[in-house]
């Protein structure tokens, strides 16, 4: 019997050398290339989303200490590793995975089993309408502790825009989510994205009903733009600021204990200001991303 391939996207060569999309001193921004390298993002995800945040591990998850789903095996992976400071450790150090992106491409998506957010969306109908556009997912963003700074998110996004550039991607798709599954205790905020930030028709996806939640909480009125501002998420508002609009409803994830919004991004939607930070549509290489805050 032949040896079994790996799926899609995930691996393309055991020995083909890292894709690195860019470095800041010891950190850098790299594709995973092997499963071992899955597998330490899959740890790091289970590290942030179930011992720091308030995700509800399974029975597989709490044997393998590892976040880890049916999509991971089409998805592409990014790391942000750690090299380590080669003054203080051996010539045998390990480098560490600090963060971590997964992203899927719709040509992969359509030879399996479609996009990961479609479990929440009815993200169908967009794509359809959307025949010419090529749109890529993200999702599973974390950042361990010590490393949520400026620095390190803006060489994931150096990462996540290259990979953009890279494969001509048209939109970018995906969940963004505040903490905990009470969406009360975030009316100002989801009713800011709805007054302020809900996709024009053409862009907009809504919730499926059976699990839909109105984020139209207060009226416009009674909404103090400031302190919504204030109460967003680091890297929901990191998306506006770009450009990024949401869709229609939340939705409560009970396994990893938050309320998602769904976020697109038309690269013609953002703003052009920005490619002055990481590079222009047409261009492959280009600087680093913009701050976006710190991840949750």
């Amino acid at each position: 019997m032949g040896r079994r391939k790996f799926p899609a996207a995930g691996l393309r060569g055991r020995f083909q050398p890292p894709k690195v999309y860019g470095r800041i001193g010891q950190l850098e921004v790299r594709l995973a290339r092997k499963k071992s390298e899955i597998r330490r993002a899959q740890r790091l995800r289970y590290k942030v989303f179930y011992e720091e945040m308030s995700a509800v591990p399974g029975a597989l998850a709490l044997l393998s200490r590892r976040d880890e789903d049916t999509y991971d095996p089409i998805f592409d992976h990014l790391l942000v590793v750690d090299s380590g400071d080669p003054a203080k450790q051996g010539r045998w150090r390990r480098s560490q995975v600090v963060g971590t992106y997964r992203v899927l491409r719709q040509d992969v998506a359509e030879l399996h089993d479609g996009f990961y957010t479609q479990g929440e969306y009815d993200i169908a109908p967009l794509i359809q309408a959307k025949p010419d556009y090529s749109f890529i997912e993200l999702g599973r963003s974390c950042v361990l502790k010590p490393y949520r700074n400026r620095r390190t998110l803006e060489l994931l996004w150096q990462g996540v825009w290259s990979y953009v550039r890279e494969h001509s991607a048209d939109v970018m798709i995906g969940c963004a989510s505040f903490p905990g599954t009470d969406p009360k205790a975030h009316a100002l905020a989801l009713s800011f994205l709805h007054h302020n930030s809900l996709a024009p028709e053409d862009w907009r996806v809504r919730a499926h009903d059976h699990l839909r939640v109105d984020m139209n909480m207060m009226p416009r009125e009674a909404v103090d733009m400031r302190a919504a501002l204030k109460a967003l998420p680091p890297l929901i508002k990191g998306y506006l600021r770009v450009g990024a609009f949401v869709g229609d409803g939340a939705v409560i994830d009970h396994q990893f204990g938050t309320t998602d919004v769904f976020v697109v991004m038309p690269v013609e939607a953002i703003k052009t200001r920005y490619f002055a930070h990481f590079g222009a549509p047409d261009e492959l290489n280009g600087p680093a991303a913009p701050e976006f805050g710190p991840l949750n």
